[in-house]
């Protein structure tokens, strides 16, 4: 019941077409994931780190949270549903214990979990400058058939924000509980689809991190946490 966004988006009755599949990936491209987390655990099949930081650990909370929204362990009896309960995740630190990352490092994310069999890319990062070399990135991914989801930004304009622009990313603006635009979204003619992104509860780490809480559980809005509903529903598909 703290999770408004799942029957939202009505994914009661999407579970009784499909929970996913375990055979399916869908790259987290964060701070890393917080793989012993009991509504994670045993989700991560591989990681890479390009982030600068020591290993692939969450030390920031930003990328356990929204790899709990995208498929955290359903029916477990414990915390939360994720919106695609079979399926598995890559975790791609790009970010580092800070939550700050470079663009080569984004790129290499992004070309890294293409090549090993991300059917999903998620990205809630970026920045209001482009970079050719993560563009190039984004088309390689989509050529070998990746749905790559982006956030489209918390600046509440509608000035484009990379990666979500390029024509191959999907764009995630956020939404609230009322369904309207949340009052810090991103918005324009370059966002492909909004989600929900205001009061989002999902998987933390439990401390001590900037985003981290000892009960294991935190509310979180943005269109980061919009972006991994869209990128869990693809999974789904």
């Amino acid at each position: 019941p703290l999770q408004w966004s799942i029957p939202k988006i009505q994914c009661p009755e999407a579970w009784d077409v499909t929970l996913g599949q375990a055979t399916t990936l869908i790259a987290i491209l964060d701070t890393g994931i917080d793989e012993g987390h009991p509504d994670l655990s045993g989700k991560v099949v591989d990681r890479q780190n390009f982030s600068g930081a020591p290993d692939t650990t969450d030390k920031y909370g930003h990328g356990t949270h929204v790899a709990g929204s995208a498929a955290a362990i359903t029916n477990n009896g414990v915390g939360i549903a994720g919106v695609a309960p079979l399926v598995r995740l890559l975790n791609v630190k790009v970010l580092n214990d800070s939550g700050s990352g470079s663009w080569s490092g984004v790129a290499a994310g992004i070309v890294w979990a293409a090549d090993h069999a991300a059917q999903v890319i998620s990205m809630s990062l970026g920045g209001t400058g482009g970079s050719a070399t993560v563009e190039d990135a984004v088309n390689y991914a989509w050529g070998k058939g990746v749905v790559i989801c982006a956030a489209a930004g918390n600046s509440a304009t509608n000035t484009p924000f990379y990666p979500a622009w390029y024509l191959n990313c999907i764009a995630v603006a956020a939404t609230d509980q009322n369904d309207n635009k949340a009052s810090f979204s991103n918005f324009g003619d370059w966002v492909d689809i909004a989600a929900p992104g205001v009061s989002i509860f999902s998987t933390v780490p439990p401390g001590p991190c900037p985003l981290c809480n000892p009960a294991l559980y935190a509310y979180l809005s943005g269109t980061s946490m919009a972006c991994h509903h869209v990128a869990g529903v693809a999974a789904l598909v």
